[in-house]
């Protein structure tokens, strides 16, 4: 299946902002909200709250993936605790864990109907595995595009957010050509390639490593305990208590194409943006009248607010 896989990446094409101050109101738009891993679940819980809060509050249906997990149960009950500690009243294990149970109508009900999906940690090519081109995966894009449902992911569900995923790679002090390896995963993100855990497991260089060889994406790069938060075509934010990092290649040179495999990499022009907790950044009808902060970054985070189509 990933074989497969990496032979239909192969030939996909990838396909003035104005920051104001934290929280905005949830709204029907549908919201994103791509999390880094290691979020916290035991004191403030800014990160989790705010996913609910965008669900739809206590009462919303909230359906929990935990199929990247290798240890499922463990996962479950961990946050099973953490939502009844914040009062939701229906929360909901999706028995979503192999390739079959990605086509039951029980689990395809579940999803279409869910006002949150949250996906927990674990390996991303194990979640794929299951979700790839699936009636799951399917409902739950139904339930976004449709709904207006908030989506969720945690380190390995944060992965699988982009249509262009990072399947994996090793972590080296210099970017070097086929450093990672890409696969497909869930597409809800459009113009962009996620990496997690990002700040503490210095991950930059194999971030760029994939951006050579995509570079008509965007990077970004999710910190711990960080949420980048997309309602879809209206603005990012940034929730927790790390940063953003958005690294974009799309006018940049490189020695990609010239080398060999495993040698440096050359990459001039990136543009390189960091996006601390605590920012909201609107999208505008227009970006000539913004006078303070770059068109580039602008550019950037518009591209980034376009979620990709629905998949059904």
């Amino acid at each position: 299946m990933l074989h497969n896989r990496r032979q239909l990446l192969s030939l996909l094409l990838g396909s003035a902002l104005l920051p104001i101050s934290c929280a905005a109101q949830p709204s029907r738009h549908g919201h994103l909200v791509i999390i880094g891993g290691a979020e916290d679940r035991q004191q403030d819980r800014v990160i989790l709250r705010r996913f609910l809060s965008l669900s739809g509050g206590k009462n919303a249906r909230i359906k929990f993936i935990t199929a990247a997990s290798g240890f499922p149960d463990v996962s479950w009950a961990s946050y099973q605790a953490v939502f009844a500690d914040l009062g939701a009243t229906d929360c909901e294990l999706v028995p979503l864990l192999t390739r079959d149970d990605a086509s039951n109508p029980e689990v395809i009900r579940q999803l279409a109907e869910a006002d949150g999906i949250f996906m927990t940690g674990g390996d991303q090519n194990r979640l794929m595995e299951c979700l790839w081109e699936s009636p799951a995966a399917k409902a739950m894009h139904r339930a976004f595009h449709l709904k207006g449902a908030c989506i969720a992911g945690t380190s390995a569900g944060a992965a699988v957010m982009s249509r262009q995923m990072l399947a994996q790679g090793s972590v080296k002090p210099n970017p070097e050509k086929d450093l990672v390896q890409m696969d497909i995963g869930l597409g809800f993100i459009a113009n962009a390639i996620i990496d997690q855990h990002f700040s503490q497991r210095q991950r930059l260089s194999r971030l760029l490593s994939a951006l050579a060889q995509r570079p008509d994406l965007l990077g970004v790069g999710i910190d711990e305990d960080t949420a980048l938060v997309i309602e879809r075509g209206q603005s990012i934010e940034v929730v927790g208590r790390g940063a953003v990092t958005l690294v974009d290649p799309r006018k940049m040179q490189s020695n990609f194409d010239l080398i060999s495999s495993e040698e440096k990499l050359e990459m001039l022009g990136l543009q390189l943006h960091l996006l601390p907790a605590g920012h909201r950044y609107v999208v505008p009808s227009t970006l000539k009248n913004n006078k303070k902060q770059p068109t580039a970054l602008w550019e950037a985070l518009y591209l980034l607010a376009q979620t990709g189509p629905m998949r059904d």
